[in-house]
């Protein structure tokens, strides 16, 4: 049986337990606002986990790619949507996937990426299913809630003969909070936003059954989701730093860890050497701007316990730096011996993640399971 001390390391954990716990809290409360969880996948990009969603009431997968939509596609998961703008010579992918039985929708918020659509689905007499982007607070893509284009970008598609699908918001910015009724007041605006869209399009006789909003925090510190039809969140699934910050999460709910192990030391410097370096952690330091820098990782012990201080300071490309976040530590070598086993929180478990092939899925008696990752644009 494979367990922490005989697999090679680094390696990335999964803890099953906390897994579990954080799928349900998120279904629990899509169910108790009403509405549809459609979890983003590209968290995890593992199917086991998808799986393990879809059985907690989850409806549809979210994906960032569509080669995750390939994998996910072949995996049995048939609803998927695709929640990035759609390049048009993505197109002819999205087309066979949804030839061979994919109920694909793709993503749109300009008039030339709705008409890219519209030209292509007529020549190849395909209606595809589209949803408009809307920007409800400035972060990144989509048309704001009163924009003027909003509507021609309706009419192009469904005049075309496309089935405008609804409309979807994404609230990236609830990253840069850290309290609940900032957080509250974000999920209000962003589900008020794509709402406001959403009516419109229908005033002006367009059709918008979905309307879809969601990033993990503001999903989880919203009051109400009236007028919405389906929630989406991704990092739930594992949580990470950056999100116990946001403080929508506990220490004891961060599902993923990367396990290490000591190879040497810098006496002087107060450093032992850990072989997790940026390779095995992301060169993400999101928490470097909030309230609590956590270097690249909380250092923690074999059985996931923080060990108070240490943290992953630095990082090379196969070398990572463990030492005291302040100070130094002048027993660091008779603290965390060559060889000595530990477990690093990630800042960001999607980047974390994107680094292995594949997650050892840890059980409550010690075994592991070996669960695949998938890859590739």
């Amino acid at each position: 049986m494979n367990t922490l001390a005989t697999i090679d390391t680094p390696a990335a954990v999964i803890s099953q337990r906390k897994l579990r716990h954080n799928i349900l809290r998120m279904q629990e409360k899509a169910d108790s606002l009403g509405v549809r969880l459609r979890p983003h996948v590209k968290t995890t990009k593992c199917a086991e986990v998808a799986a393990l969603q879809r059985d907690a009431g989850a409806t549809g997968i979210t994906v960032s790619t569509l080669k995750e939509a390939d994998q996910f596609f072949a995996r049995g998961f048939t609803d998927i949507l695709y929640a990035v703008g759609m390049a048009p010579h993505r197109l002819a992918h999205a087309l066979e996937l949804r030839q061979l039985g994919c109920a694909l929708q793709i993503l749109t918020d300009s008039i030339q990426g709705a008409q890219a659509i519209a030209d292509f689905g007529r020549e190849h007499r395909h209606v595809f299913e589209v949803l408009i982007e809307i920007d409800t607070d400035g972060h990144r893509s989509g048309i704001k809630p009163e924009d003027a284009a909003l509507l021609p970008v309706g009419r192009v598609l469904h005049e075309a003969g496309m089935k405008l699908a609804g409309v979807l918001t994404h609230a990236g910015s609830s990253y840069e909070f850290n309290t609940p009724q900032a957080l509250a007041d974000l999920a209000e605006q962003e589900r008020a936003g794509c709402v406001r869209a959403a009516e419109r399009l229908r005033s002006a006789g367009l059709p918008c059954q979905v309307v879809s909003v969601g990033s993990t925090p503001t999903a989880l510190e919203a009051r109400s989701l009236e007028g919405v039809t389906e929630l989406r969140a991704g990092v739930y699934v594992l949580f990470d730093l950056v999100m116990r910050n946001v403080g929508v999460c506990s220490g004891d709910e961060l599902a993923l860890s990367v396990l290490t192990t000591v190879i040497g030391h810098q006496e002087d410097k107060g450093w032992a050497i850990v072989d997790a370096g940026w390779m095995a952690m992301s060169r993400d330091r999101g928490t470097a701007k909030q309230q609590r820098d956590f270097g690249y990782g909380q250092v923690c012990t074999l059985d996931g316990q923080p060990i108070e201080g240490y943290l992953l300071t630095a990082a090379n490309q196969e070398h990572g730096i463990l030492s005291l976040s302040s100070g130094v530590s002048a027993d660091i070598a008779e603290r965390f011996p060559t060889g000595t086993r530990l477990r690093i929180l990630p800042n960001h478990a999607c980047a974390t993640g994107a680094q292995f092939p594949e997650y050892q899925a840890l059980s409550d008696d010690g075994s592991l399971q070996t669960w695949g990752r998938f890859h590739g644009w």
